[in-house]
């Protein structure tokens, strides 16, 4: 070591050397995997250049086929079925389709559709990046989905290639590249005009033409076929633009506050855009939307129209128009045609010719599975679907849900109220029983089996009508319920579906388990498809599966149960009774305007609701000169209805051909015919001997439970017959024209 020299520097100095050796070392290894990556990378950038290029080019040649006349050529048309596999009607775009040129569509059908989904149209490129960022940020600051991204570009693509059952990941690529090819092969006019007569409107409107005549040829421009689309007016265009997103939602005759809605924001949109003047956006805005009296739907031939139609729109919410209606599918329903055709007969048979309509649903109990569906006695004189549509008031048929609700939370059976008048002045309430006849104290179970409104009332009261309304949506109401006291008796604001009615029933049928189906529309409603298929494989993967929801206990169903089987035994609907276990409940509401039975026995629930569909016009005399109550017509064809779907069912569990025929003559309703003691009897209220029916003596338990409240609707309670109806369903009587004598005191 020389002179001067530091051990520590020495040191130092060879720990360096050895770490650089050692840099040196792996310097190598490092380089070389930093190649492999590099070399890697652009491989992969250059396969995914290649493949998108190879991908642009090969969706070139299938732009062709996006052409709407090639389109209408290759459609398959979808087959419904039902659950025996009969065929209920077939599903084609180009039966009621008429494919237009750009000039047969006004300026302002264009700018309205511009207006509301894809304002950008004339300055993108088929892909909106602004529309998509503007999309990413409603949604993250709403945290859900609120705005779509989608070009009407991309819409088009997306419709027309809709029948296909998987849109993979793959298949979306291939969509963006043929919109992308489309926005440089295609004029912006072009793809305007593919796009509006490829959409599917509702009510049967696929494509604008067939969309103007559906909505307006018969009001604002009659007779315009096939020139409809040419002469829309602003406020017109903006309905149908709005339509398009949700043809269910925005279905101006289901949902005409919606529809309202919609189309006022179209033509903010238009107003905005400069597309409209403030004058035309104020006219506009006062017009009324198309009621049910105002459209014309296209022809629709099918064995069972009400149902048909009903699930043919839940295939278009669920996969779209293109697939529904060119995709052949084959759509297997659960109706069932022989109990169908019976429903539809047995009351055809027993309702007066020119009298009241009838609505009929039956569930079965263990599936929630739709087995008949009567939405009108002609569908092609009136299309409005009575079962899915016709929201009426229940009566007292809702008191049911104030029964549940009470025994879910402590009430029981013998729990007492009193049963007097109710007059609450500061409230506007005044509840009354029928001729003020009152029991003083009445139980539960007295006051369902006798419909006492005041009793009724003091134990919702008790139970509160929060719960009664929660325990109503949790069975299977679907319509908003309000609060009021007036609800526990059946005075909603909005009236319920039979549907809903009947979905809601089968939960207390099943002891309070809620049946629920993969492929039913929503949570809260019932099964009408069991499967969907595609060139024989299962359509979208998507597979039917029933599951139960425990809404209340096995306890409660019975109790409630026992209160319902007294009503028919005991009570107000002794004219629904089969001869074996049924349960059930009027309802009647004020003037006779509407009424009802829902009922079940182990197997099915039957909902029927009997009224006129246009208004409510009070029925007093269509019950053989006597007033229409829950326990008349509407109990007479549960009776009916359900004997019959039971012998249906014995016959095809003993393997022979189901029995088809209704019964001969009307169910159960007095005759027409002069009596033996000469009294001839009225036939719908007309003709026959007035005097003798005003005189007759007066059965104080027929309208026990109606009640002249100011806050509420009133019940009633039927005469009871004193011969029941043949087992067999038969005519008691050789009836005239549906009607029939009054019952014999």
């Amino acid at each position: 070591m020389s002179q001067g020299s530091n051990p520590n520097d020495t040191k130092t100095a060879r720990t360096r050397s050895r770490r650089n050796r050692k840099r040196s070392d792996n310097a190598g290894p490092r380089i070389k995997k930093l190649r492999i990556l590099l070399i890697t990378g652009g491989l992969m950038i250059l396969a995914g250049i290649s493949t998108v290029f190879g991908m642009m080019m090969a969706v070139a040649s299938d732009l062709p086929a996006l052409e709407d006349r090639e389109q209408y050529r290759i459609a398959k048309a979808s087959i419904m079925y039902d659950r025996e596999g009969r065929e209920i009607t077939r599903l084609r775009n180009n039966e009621n389709r008429i494919l237009v040129t750009s000039n047969g569509i006004s300026p302002t059908m264009k700018q309205a559709v511009v207006a509301i989904e894809d304002r950008r149209f004339y300055t993108h490129r088929g892909v909106d990046f602004r529309g998509i960022g503007r999309a990413i940020v409603a949604d993250v600051t709403s945290f859900g989905a609120k705005q779509g991204a989608s070009t009407i570009t991309q819409q088009f693509v997306k419709n027309a290639t809709a029948a296909q059952s998987n849109r993979t990941v793959m298949q979306k690529l291939r969509e963006s590249a043929l919109a992308y090819h489309l926005e440089r092969q295609w004029t912006k006019d072009k793809i305007l005009t593919e796009y509006l007569n490829a959409i599917y409107f509702g009510n049967g409107a696929y494509g604008i033409e067939a969309a103007a005549e559906t909505y307006f040829s018969k009001t604002s421009h009659p007779n315009c076929a096939p020139k409809c689309a040419q002469v829309l007016h602003p406020w017109e265009a903006a309905l149908l633009a709005g339509i398009i997103a949700s043809p269910s939602m925005y279905d101006p005759v289901t949902f005409p506050e919606n529809a309202t809605k919609r189309r006022d924001l179209v033509l903010l949109n238009m107003l905005n855009q400069g597309f409209i003047t403030q004058e035309i956006y104020e006219r506009g805005k006062l017009q009324a939307v198309p009621s049910v009296d105002d459209i014309t739907r296209p022809y629709e031939k099918s064995e069972a129209p009400y149902f048909s139609t009903w699930v043919r729109q839940m295939l278009v919410d669920k996969y779209d128009a293109g697939a529904t209606f060119g995709g052949g599918l084959r759509v297997h329903t659960t109706l069932d045609l022989d109990m169908q055709r019976s429903a539809e007969q047995i009351i055809a048979q027993t309702l007066p010719v020119g009298g009241p309509s009838a609505s009929l649903v039956a569930i079965e109990n263990k599936t929630g599975k739709v087995r008949a569906l009567v939405g009108g006695s002609n569908y092609e004189e009136r299309p409005f679907n009575l079962a899915t549509q016709g929201h009426r008031q229940p009566g007292s048929s809702f008191k049911t849900f104030t029964l549940v609700a009470g025994l879910k939370n402590g009430l029981s059976l013998n729990s007492s109220f009193k049963s007097a008048e109710i007059d609450d002045p500061s409230n506007s309430v005044l509840i009354k029983n029928y001729e003020d006849s009152y029991l003083g104290t009445a139980s539960l179970l007295t006051a369902t089996t006798t419909s006492d409104n005041t009793a009724y009332v003091r134990a919702g009261w008790r139970v509160g009508t929060s719960r009664i309304a929660r325990t109503a949506r949790e069975m299977g109401i679907s319509t908003p319920i309000h609060r009021n006291t007036a609800m526990i008796l059946g005075g909603l604001r909005e009236g319920v579906t039979p549907l809903e009615m009947a979905y809601s029933y089968t939960t207390l049928a099943n002891d309070g388990r809620k049946p629920m189906g993969s492929l039913a529309p929503d949570a809260n409603s019932p099964t009408a498809i069991e499967k969907v298929l595609q060139n024989r494989r299962t359509f979208k993967r998507q597979r039917h599966r029933t599951k139960y929801e425990r809404i209340f206990k096995s306890d409660v169903g019975q109790q409630a149960k026992i209160a319902l089987r007294s009503v028919v035994t005991n009570g107000t609907g002794k004219a629904a009774d089969i001869g074996s276990f049924a349960a059930g409940k009027t309802g009647t509401t004020e003037n006779y305007g509407d009424a009802w039975f829902v009922g079940f026995n182990e197997k099915f629930t039957i909902a029927v609701w009997v009224g006129y569909p246009d208004a409510m016009k009070p029925m007093l005399t269509e019950y053989g000169g006597k007033p229409v109550a829950g326990g008349t017509y509407p109990a007479l064809l549960f009776r009916a209805f359900m004997m019959k779907a039971m012998q249906i069912e014995k016959a095809r569990a003993d393997g022979k051909k189901s029995p088809t025929e209704a019964v001969s003559g009307p169910i159960g309703v007095p005759s027409t015919t002069s009596s033996d003691d000469g009294v001839t009897g009225g036939t719908g209220g007309d003709g026959g001997d007035t005097t003798e029916r005003q005189n007759a003596p007066r059965d104080r338990d027929r309208d026990r439970d109606r009640t002249p409240a100011r806050d509420t609707p009133r019940e009633t309670t039927p005469e009871p017959q004193t011969t029941p109806p043949p087992a067999d369903g038969g005519d008691p009587g050789s009836g005239g024209a549906g009607g029939g004598a009054a019952p014999s005191p």
